[in-house]
């Protein structure tokens, strides 16, 4: 199915608004929107992410997945390749803690890419990934 892409809207809990703040908008480059005492919009890869602040962080489930641990739920972006070895490297030099460090999976077969998962400072888990093959985003 061809569509046009929209930007998606999804909301997340954070335990504390400032320490998330800094995390979205200096560590992962999002430029801040829209603010108030409890939450705060940014343009995540330009897609509207806001944090919520609850005070509570956030607990994963995982699932494995080429023989990795996968966090579930997660969510991220799918980058250029080159976007993706930037933002890799960057990540790794301000000392990111890794759940999964960056690799490539099924490497050789359909849906090869490179990805990444790691935490936000509340527990919520992301994933940064970059197809060989673009055109293989919905290959089954």
């Amino acid at each position: 199915m061809m569509t046009t892409l929209q930007p998606f809207h999804l909301a997340i809990p954070v335990h504390e608004l400032e320490t998330a703040r800094v995390f979205y908008r200096d560590v992962l480059n999002c430029s801040e929107g829209r603010s108030s005492e409890q939450w705060v919009d940014f343009d995540f890869y330009g897609h509207q992410l806001v944090i919520h602040c609850t005070g509570e962080k956030s607990k994963n489930a995982h699932n494995p997945v080429d023989e990795k641990s996968v966090p579930v739920p997660h969510f991220g972006v799918i980058l250029k390749q080159e976007d993706w070895n930037r933002l890799a490297k960057r990540l790794e030099a301000e000392h990111i803690e890794f759940i999964i460090e960056p690799y490539t999976r099924f490497k050789g077969e359909v849906g090869e890419q490179s990805t990444m998962f790691f935490l936000d400072p509340s527990g919520n888990a992301l994933e940064f990934k970059a197809f060989k093959n673009p055109d293989q985003l919905f290959a089954s």
